[in-house]
């Protein structure tokens, strides 16, 4: 699936609900590399919101999908 560097309301509504998990699940991946590895990098000091652009606008992605996602009830599992 190609997802837009800018998720934005506009782009989730043109989403079926197949489209908008497989969108969740992708985007929850990159976030949850990226955190796992600034996790490792900061220790006990990591907080999210003080992280790198890069991480927090990969949760910034992620959420905005993911709310929709519930928003129309749909179960999203993601990969461990």
């Amino acid at each position: 699936m190609n997802i837009p560097d800018h998720v934005n309301a506009h782009w989730i509504a043109t989403l079926g609900d197949d489209q908008l998990v497989a969108a969740d699940v992708q985007l929850h991946g990159d976030f949850q590399a990226l955190e796992a590895a600034e996790k490792f990098r900061m220790g006990e000091q990591y907080v999210l919101l003080r992280s790198p652009p890069p991480l927090v606008n990969a949760w910034i992605r992620w959420s905005l999908v993911d709310n929709e996602a519930r928003e129309r009830g749909l179960v999203v599992r993601h990969p461990r």
